[in-house]
């Protein structure tokens, strides 16, 4: 049962950081309006509670395929508006490669079952 929830959770954090590097390949954001992007975008079907955002920038921050700088809004109160590096496009380019294989595949399977 151990071995199935660490490979679901996997699965989620892959979903999440595609999530993610693909909101940051428009444009830089902070973090709150990364998770109101993807809100916005996917119609409501993904919501980013801030306990699952956060940590997911931080890995990808460490990872290297985000950066973080530290602006003020207009409200005055600093945010950390987060943007794709180099190497986070990179791995943003391959992960939609193997997302498209991976629903082409899926599509493969429920159209013949």
């Amino acid at each position: 049962m151990a071995a199935r929830q660490r490979e679901k959770a996997d699965l989620l954090r892959g979903t999440l950081d595609l999530l993610i590097l693909g909101t940051l390949g428009l444009r830089p954001l902070h973090g709150v309006a990364v998770a109101d992007r993807i809100r916005q975008v996917t119609g409501g079907t993904f919501v980013v509670p801030p306990g699952s955002l956060f940590p997911a920038l931080h890995r990808l921050e460490h990872d290297g395929w985000i950066a973080g700088t530290w602006e003020a809004n207009d409200q005055g109160r600093r945010v950390k508006t987060y943007a794709l590096t180099s190497s986070g496009r990179r791995k943003l380019a391959h992960e939609q490669r193997q997302w498209t294989r991976i629903v082409e595949a899926v599509g493969q399977v429920i159209q013949t079952g």
